[in-house]
């Protein structure tokens, strides 16, 4: 879900993939989670690993993750920073810690994503750094329930005088920013989940690959109504979620079928079993 909502800030932002900065606020199992997601995307753009990796600053609560701490797990110690790109970094005195407006403050960031559970942690001075900065800041406060989001969605537009592109892991209302209601996407696994049972049903697949889940995560993007206009929300609409299911779970199937995971069939033949495979709330009168 994340990738999808960040595939697709990222057409929108046209800021150029190798110029991207993922910084990341958590770096538990879902933080993990996510930046391995998107090195994977990476690497299956042409990048190597060590360049993928370049590109992500993870911060928990020991500050950056970097070579000199002898704290990180293995998961963690892939994203850990060498010791010489910090130079000039400024660290705590009491622990010599690096913190996230440390980083903010040093790198040029695109992408901040929050998955710490610390409520209001992407702060005024952080946000509007990054977006001196950059054109389009890419902001996901993903920590749910909504009392544990970084940050707020009408903040975040405050503070980028609207050129933010959002997406948050807990449900927000619409926000009035400059005369205009601005819907608030959320990254909310419904998008994702039934559209992959819905590719496994229909090709009856053996397995569910990482290159199936970044496929759905692609075709997601591809359905952002920020793509037409870029003050939209960066994913779609609940109302359109059926149409959209449909093409996530080709994307998805397709994917199976290039990596031997089902019986290879025609794209019509496989467009007609997940259509065929999607329940419909229809129920028959006995009377």
């Amino acid at each position: 879900m994340t990738a999808g909502a960040i595939f697709s800030a990222v057409r929108v932002s046209g800021k150029p993939p190798r110029d991207l900065q993922v910084v990341m606020l958590g770096a538990g199992s879902a933080g993990i989670g996510v930046a391995d997601s998107l090195r994977e995307a990476f690497v299956a753009d042409g990048w190597s690993e060590a360049e993928a990796r370049a590109h992500f600053w993870l911060v928990n609560s020991g500050g950056l993750l970097h070579s000199g701490r002898m704290d990180l797990s293995e998961e963690q110690r892939n994203y850990a920073q060498p010791a010489e790109r910090l130079v000039g970094f400024t660290r705590t005195l009491e622990n010599n810690r690096i913190g996230l407006g440390d980083v903010i403050h040093r790198i040029e960031a695109t992408i901040l994503i929050g998955l710490s559970t610390l409520p209001g942690a992407f702060t005024e001075s952080i946000v509007r750094e990054m977006a001196r900065k950059c054109e389009r800041p890419i902001i996901l406060p993903l920590s749910n329930p909504t009392s544990k989001s970084e940050a707020i969605p009408e903040d975040l537009l405050r503070w980028t005088d609207g050129r933010a592109l959002i997406a948050t892991g807990s449900p927000f209302a619409d926000v009035i920013f400059k005369g205009r209601k601005m819907r608030i996407s959320q990254c909310n696994n419904v998008f994702i989940f039934p559209a992959m049972g819905l590719a496994v049903t229909a090709t009856r697949a053996r397995r569910v690959t990482d290159s199936m889940f970044l496929a759905a995560a692609r075709a997601l993007a591809k359905h952002s109504a920020a793509l037409a206009d870029p003050a939209a929300p960066l994913l779609p609409a609940l109302t359109g979620l059926r149409r959209a299911a449909v093409e996530i779970a080709f994307a998805a199937a397709e994917q199976a079928q290039r990596e031997g995971l089902c019986v290879k069939s025609s794209p019509e033949s496989l467009r007609n079993a997940i259509v065929s495979s999607q329940w419909a709330p229809v129920y028959p009168s006995y009377r």
